[in-house]
């Protein structure tokens, strides 16, 4: 039994949660849910990322305090992320008093450490806020191609920046020029840790190729040291003399949420944290295409840096972007899909399925309500659902709810044990596409088998064959149930009740003679029509 962490990565509580999250964090309870099916001892952790300029800056905005909104926010969260039937053994958030403790011993420690020095450099502050800002809220024009660009990095050529290089920097809140003004931080000399986070991507050819790419471009345009602490009041005060007026820079503290959350989530289960994260563990981080740099360079540089012998990553499940309607999503023009409004309208399978099957898994995804209502209504649905239905549907009408007697075929006998260690191989290297892709040729195949055996026609001329159908049929049904559970529990959890099956990840078998209880239609049909204002709504912004 191998310890696995997964780790999904903390979205800001600054902003409900939009399509673009969600097809970005599915993959990670994918992954828990098959990684316990196949007996592993999984923690599955994550959390609300609380603190910093942007939970700041809409607690101004609204006249609220900057704990207000991010518990607002967090509890908004923790409900969609229910819903969806993310499986989370611990879902907290950063501003908890369990995470600042072990933030504040982690960083006491750190600053031990000779990979840390105090340098005064020059921060961006905004007079008409009233405020220091952090880096990513620094606008201005790239000095290196000239587009638009962010304090940290430009999108458009890949520069690294420092705010004070930008171009007409201005503030990302209020769009007023900001000043910039000398102070003492603590810094992380990310730079001398240059070889170890080489070797670190080189040993891990199996990451996501962006993962690699980005990270690889990293260090090959130069690391540069970064900031440990910030001039900003709502975050972790920084536990050391002479700095009782800072606090932990926020990317110096969330990452390391997943080290908190999983101790809280060990102790609660009786487990060992330090197990977790010796080096006979699994660590799986699933993310973003933006977040990549946290993971691979951040947050491998704290854990070093520290000394502590902690675990460092082993996959990075980064995604690529998820667009809508063929546009960039842009939560400020409210063009975006909130996953709330989402969750109120449809079923949490059908948006999954939707996200696993079409998502950002290997290049940049967009999301339409046309292809929406056709993955659902034309593969889960017309292909899965009524392979179910009309199979289950049959033996109650003509078989008296009972299992027939029959022969398993040997094909798909074959086919079902070769899909346990195929799907698996592919759900454990982040093939999630793939992984569904030949679950659906698989119920392609059961759709053939029963319209090629046509027991509506043996059930009268030949029983014995009818049976043998209907038989081969419950087989199959039970083993999708446990191969699509990590894709879809809540229909999964559906037919496992039906057959009495234990979701265990090998070969199912319904033995004959078992009476069916009443069974449900899986799926309902989505209305064309009924996506028809949402779609509106979008061509008007």
């Amino acid at each position: 039994m191998r310890n696995i962490l997964i780790g999904g990565a903390w979205p800001y509580a600054n902003g409900s949660l939009h399509i673009g999250h969600i097809a970005g964090l599915l993959p990670g309870d994918v992954l828990t849910r098959y990684h316990r099916a196949a007996g592993d001892n999984v923690y599955f952790v994550s959390g609300s990322d609380c603190h910093g300029t942007p939970v700041a800056i809409r607690a101004r905005q609204e006249n609220k305090s900057p704990r207000e909104i991010s518990d607002f926010y967090h509890e908004e969260f923790t409900d969609c992320f229910r819903k969806l039937g993310f499986s989370y053994d611990v879902y907290t958030k950063t501003s908890s008093e369990e995470h600042k403790r072990f933030v504040t011993e982690f960083h006491r420690k750190l600053y031990e450490s000779a990979y840390v020095y105090e340098k005064e450099a020059p921060q961006a502050y905004c007079r008409d806020c009233g405020s220091f800002l952090a880096d990513r809220f620094v606008l201005g024009k790239c000095p290196r191609c000239g587009s638009d660009a962010r304090g940290d990095q430009c999108d458009a050529c890949g520069a690294v920046l420092e705010p004070e290089n930008l171009l007409k920097p201005v503030c990302a809140s209020c769009k007023r020029p900001i000043d910039f003004r000398r102070t003492k931080h603590l810094y992380i000399a990310v730079s001398r840790l240059e070889r170890q986070l080489r070797d670190l991507v080189d040993s891990h050819p199996q990451w996501r190729k962006n993962a690699v790419a980005f990270t690889n471009k990293y260090i090959r345009d130069g690391l540069r040291d970064r900031a440990l602490t910030r001039d900003l009041e709502w975050g972790i005060p920084v536990p050391k003399e002479g700095y009782e007026n800072k606090t932990i820079y926020i990317w110096a503290e969330n990452v390391l949420g997943y080290l908190s959350a999983s101790k809280t989530a060990a102790e609660a289960r009786g487990g060992d944290f330090r197990a977790l994260w010796g080096e006979d563990a699994l660590h799986y981080y699933v993310h973003g295409k933006d977040n990549i740099p946290f993971h691979t360079i951040i947050l491998p540089a704290l854990l070093t840096a520290n000394g502590g012998g902690w675990h460092l990553p082993d996959r990075i499940i980064s995604s690529e972007y998820q667009t809508l309607e063929g546009r960039k999503i842009s939560t400020s023009q409210n063009y975006a899909i909130w996953v709330k409004d989402l969750l109120a309208r449809y079923e949490a399978d059908s948006i999954r399925y939707f996200f696993l099957a079409n998502g950002p898994e290997k290049k940049d995804a967009d999301f339409s309500w046309r292809e929406f209502v056709h993955s659902h209504n034309g593969e889960l649905l017309g292909g899965y659902g009524n392979f179910v239905n009309r199979s289950l549907a049959f033996i109650a009408k003509y078989l008296d709810g009972t299992v027939p007697c029959g022969a398993a075929d040997p094909d798909i006998d074959r086919q079902t044990d070769g899909l346990f260690a195929s799907v698996g191989g592919q759900i454990e290297k982040g093939a999630f596409k793939d992984a569904l892709e030949e679950i659906f040729d698989f119920v392609r195949s059961a759709n053939k088998f029963f319209d090629t055996r046509q027991p509506w026609i043996t059930r009268n001329t030949d029983r014995a064959a009818c049976e043998n159908t209907l038989y081969q049929c419950v087989q199959i049904i039970a083993n999708l149930a446990v191969l699509l559970a990590p894709f879809l529990p809540f229909s999964s959890e559906k037919v496992c009740g039906w057959l009495e099956l234990t979701n265990h990840w090998r070969k199912q078998s319904v033995p004959a003679g078992y009476r069916l209880p009443e069974v449900e239609i899986l799926f309902q049909r989505i209305d064309k029509k009924a996506i028809e204002t949402e779609a509106e709504r979008l061509k008007t912004l």
